[in-house]
């Protein structure tokens, strides 16, 4: 400390020696090093700091807690509706694979990319994959703690009533000259008749919630998300599809090696598959023929067959249409596709029989323009191929090129161009459907014009330069069936029904709070009718007045919320009506 004089009064005043207090916040700072934060020649109160690093453990904590939140299962939820995007607008493997091969053969270009990033088989690639284990994780993560969360508060009680009810969403008071306990009765008798959870924490007050159900929904929507996705794996891993392309009249007997393209899962084991034998008896299709709008739009597709569950079994026959499978030992057999099989044979110079059989063509549009190819590798000296068309009615001019105005037979015909050379390069394998002529050239006639066929049933064609025949004999239709298996569906149906609920649960439930407070009403003083004075307002039995305050809040917006309140106040004026009735 240090005296000095007031100049005013010329009195001696005490004054802090500052330089004491300079000397610390110095020594301070000096000892002070930049991790600390603490930059030198500042006073320490302005300092900046610096936070502190994650770390790897913090990191991983931050990463954990933004995975599991629900904005991010939202998220995942949306992404992995929009991954599902191509696989409804590319054509996918476990589907048709015959239009797969012919989707990469009409954009060489672009399919090898295509296929690389997996946009034909969407469902089983891996940044599919990867999508919906991370919205399992997600799920799993945020459903866990909320349900001990949501136990917790089952077995908690109604919070403390406020003390001010008068700010809360919905309010309202009333002096009534029922007692305190008489007008908290009234409250609760509304309040469990509207199944509310009570609870008095002193003589005063009543505490009531409701809506807990609302979370149990939210996660019963969840669990039920959780549920789909374990479905979709167990189906993925235990379940298995085939496809096969049948032709009138004839029989394919299951095996792992008979199907035209087979899906086994992961953990299936193709020697176990169910050893059926099915034959194609008749397919039945009719298409509208009535001028107008629906001109030529499919009415009916029907599968006549003849099912043995085993060779040597005995033979049912069976139905098979769209949405009305067939089962057997577990395998579903449903009706995909139909299309047309010309029966062509083709012959060498010599009338030798190089090729007879029903060859598929797969249709192109709704009138059934179907595009086919027949491969003759025995064929000398070198290998024939044919690729075209097939039209069940076509138009004869062909002024627009080959072109089918009718889906069904009215007019068949078959028009084909004629290639030779090798039909393997490299002996690479290749889609039934599809030529390839990097290694063939095409015929031509004799002037040097391509060699172009078009043949109705019966005709045949002379190939130019002694190459031999081709005949179209006759025309059957052909039904895409798959056979497929999916253990996970009963667990995919079950959980969605739940999660139906669930959300109707989540959406329609509110989760409210009522509180009811009761108070004397205050004193008042005045002449009353005999000169004396009221302590009180009273009724007509003299009987004290008694303040009932309501207040109500809401999670959400609630309109309901204003009704109940109002029926409170109801309550206890009924009560009073009842009481006084009774007296």
């Amino acid at each position: 400390m240090s005296t000095d004089t007031d100049p005013a009064t010329g009195e001696a005043t005490a004054t802090a020696d500052t330089s004491v207090d300079a000397a610390a916040t110095r020594k301070a700072t000096a000892g002070a090093t930049p991790s600390d934060g603490i930059r030198t020649g500042m006073r320490p109160d302005r300092q900046e700091r610096t936070l502190p690093t994650l770390g790897a453990i913090g990191m991983l904590r931050w990463g954990w807690r933004q995975l599991t939140s629900m904005r991010t299962a939202l998220f995942l939820l949306l992404l992995l509706s929009i991954a599902a995007v191509p696989g409804s607008i590319f054509p996918q493997r476990n589907i048709d694979a015959g239009r797969v091969a012919d989707y990469i053969a009409q954009n060489p270009t672009s399919s090898p990319w295509l296929d690389k990033l997996g946009f034909f088989d969407v469902y089983a690639s891996p940044w599919f994959s990867a999508i919906y284990l991370l919205l399992f994780v997600s799920l799993v993560g945020c459903i866990v703690p909320r349900t001990k969360v949501h136990l917790s508060a089952l077995r908690s009680r109604p919070p403390r009533a406020p003390a001010r009810l008068k700010r809360l969403d919905e309010h309202a008071e009333i002096t009534t000259t029922l007692s305190p306990d008489e007008a908290l009765s009234a409250a609760r008798a509304v309040l469990k008749r509207k199944r509310f959870r009570l609870h008095s924490h002193d003589a005063t007050s009543v505490s009531a919630e409701s809506g807990y159900l609302r979370e149990t929904g939210n996660l019963l929507f969840h669990l039920a998300l959780t549920g789909i996705i374990i479905g979709m794996a167990v189906g993925h891993l235990l379940g298995w599809r085939g496809d096969i392309i049948l032709a009138e009249g004839d029989k394919f007997a299951s095996s792992a090696g008979t199907y035209n393209t087979i899906s086994p899962g992961p953990w299936v084991d193709t020697e176990t598959l169910p050893p059926f034998v099915l034959s194609l008896d008749k397919l039945h299709v009719e298409f509208n023929e009535t001028p107008g709008r629906s001109f030529g739009t499919p009415r009916l597709f029907d599968a006549q067959t003849t099912l043995q569950s085993s060779p040597g079994a005995p033979k049912s026959s069976e139905n098979v249409s769209v949405n009305h499978p067939i089962t057997v030992d577990g395998a579903d057999i449903f009706l995909l596709g139909n299309g047309y099989t010309p029966v062509i044979t083709v012959k060498d110079a010599k009338g030798s029989v190089l090729y007879r059989e029903a060859t598929p063509f797969l249709p192109q549009d709704g009138n059934y323009r179907s595009v086919g190819v027949i491969k003759v590798p025995s064929a000398s000296p070198k290998q024939l191929g044919f690729t075209g068309f097939f039209l069940p009615t076509a138009e004869p001019s062909f002024t627009n090129g080959p072109v089918s105005i009718f889906p069904d037979t009215n007019n068949p015909e078959v028009a084909l161009s004629v290639w030779e050379g090798n039909l393997f390069p490299g002996g690479a394998p290749q889609s039934v459907y599809t030529l390839n002529t990097d290694e063939m050239k095409q015929v031509t006639k004799a002037d040097g014009s391509p060699a172009l066929i078009r043949l109705k049933p019966g005709q045949t064609y002379q190939l130019p330069g002694d190459r031999g025949s081709i005949t179209f004999d006759s025309v059957k239709r052909f039904a895409g069936l798959s056979v497929r298996t999916d253990p996970g569906a009963p667990i995919s149906l079950v959980c969605a029904i739940l999660a139906t609920l669930g959300l109707i649960l989540g959406l329609t439930i509110k989760r409210r709070r009522v509180f009811v407070r009761v108070r004397p009403a205050p004193a008042t003083t005045g002449d009353g009718p005999d000169g004396g004075t009221l302590d009180s307002p009273a009724g007509a039995d003299g009987r004290p007045a008694t303040v009932v305050t309501i207040g109500g809040l809401s999670k959400d917006s609630d309109p309901g919320l204003a009704a109940i309140v109002s029926a409170i106040t109801t309550g206890v004026h009924d009560r009073l009506a009842e009481r006084t009735d009774r007296s």
